[in-house]
């Protein structure tokens, strides 16, 4: 008997409790009926979230449950919008403990208070590998911000991994989940203490297509101008340049196949241009510092599928010798939106890397990843697998 039992679900219907209650049957067969130690579950806004933890918690009766709403959800090569997906994970060899923090828009340093004892590493020398699963209501902001915090608080002793929950691009309410309860401007940490590592792989398969550019205004997430040129001229020029077309009216589909990637010394990270405002301005999905030196970056079918490919590659290799009992995999929202069906390809790529399908995830709003030798903090358009060992 193995000491880690990893097991994956995902469903189509739009029943909350027929979902809750066709996931669970399936986690269980694989679990042999066993409890599991956490459940983490990921839904479409279709799925109406309460009596979908209710259902899925009193026919799993996990120990932990945590999740989030989505923007698209996968088990494997199953996928969809409109669905759920989950895994459980029952073990011997990992700690699991849930926290929860409320009013991040309010009171950013009190919702971290509230979060913060979720970290209790320093109270089990016999779970060395520390980290710790991240979900948070990135439409309150801030993403940044936490993960900086959490990482000095802790001392930098945590991998941190997860992503922004979503709600299908219509940017409107997203949720994380902490037990039967969803909650709004809140974020839910999951702690994950290990005697065997966990390997964590982050990529993003983008490149810069622009000359470099220097932020010379700009407020939070909304990109004011670029060379001291308008946001919107300097995006104008670039299509000119390049030989695309980009329309005022209608700027979403060139921003999701030229998004901003900014320098950070070791690659970039990414920030996805959203909306397009009266002012020439643009608002992006995370804030671009002013004085940043950003390109405008150009990526392809290929190129995504190849990233999330090192990503898992990347993750095996975490593991350090160690065997592969199930992964999570986190991308971008905005990368589904671009691929379409060509999403699919990418799954099957993750699936190549792993020799296996048993990882569950979700599209999020941004992607969240820091660990020693990787990109730090919160991502747009970046694939990240958190592979857990057997």
């Amino acid at each position: 008997m193995t000491n880690t039992i990893v097991a994956v679900g995902h469903t189509l219907l739009c029943s909350p409790e027929a979902a809750g209650r066709a996931l669970a049957e399936s986690v269980s067969e694989k679990l042999h009926g066993a409890r599991p130690d956490v459940l983490i579950v990921f839904a479409s806004p279709d799925i109406a979230y309460l009596p979908l933890l209710a259902a899925l918690d009193a026919a799993c009766q996990p120990r932990v449950l945590v999740g989030c709403s989505s923007a698209g959800e996968f088990s494997g090569c199953a996928t969809g919008n409109s669905s759920v997906s989950a895994m459980a994970i029952r073990t011997d060899d990992i700690l699991f403990r849930a926290g929860l923090g409320k009013g991040l828009r309010r009171d950013l340093n009190g919702a971290l208070e509230q979060v913060m004892p979720v970290f209790t590493g320093s109270d089990h020398p016999d779970f060395p590998y520390r980290s710790a699963l991240v979900l948070t209501d990135a439409l309150a902001g801030y993403v940044d911000e936490i993960i900086h915090d959490m990482m000095l608080r802790t001392g930098g002793t945590y991998q941190l991994f997860g992503g922004g929950a979503a709600d299908d691009a219509r940017f409107s309410e997203t949720h994380v989940f902490m037990g039967t309860e969803a909650h709004t401007d809140a974020i839910v940490v999951l702690e994950m203490l290990s005697k065997k590592p966990l390997g964590l792989g982050v990529r993003h398969g983008w490149r810069p297509s622009s000359p470099p550019l220097r932020v010379t205004e700009a407020e939070g997430t909304r990109l004011i101008s670029l060379n001291a040129t308008s946001a919107v001229e300097a995006f104008e020029e670039h299509a000119h340049a390049t030989g695309q077309t980009f329309s005022r009216a209608d700027a979403l589909p060139f921003f999701l196949h030229n998004v901003i990637g900014i320098e950070t010394g070791d690659g970039y990270k990414l920030r996805v241009p959203l909306t397009l405002n009266a002012d020439g301005s643009i608002s992006c999905a995370a804030e671009v510092p002013v004085g940043a030196t950003v390109h405008i970056m150009v990526a392809d079918a290929a190129s995504a599928c190849e990233a999330a490919r090192e990503a898992a590659q990347a993750a095996l290799a975490g593991l350090e010798g160690g065997e592969h009992a199930g992964s999570l995999l986190f991308d971008c929202a905005a990368t589904r939106l671009r691929l379409g069906r060509g999403f699919d390809d990418e799954l099957k790529a993750v699936v190549d890397a792993l020799g296996s399908e048993n990882f569950a995830g979700c599209n999020t709003y941004g992607q969240i990843a820091r660990s020693t030798g990787q990109f730090s903090g919160f991502h747009n358009c970046t694939a990240v697998v958190c592979a857990i060992p057997l």
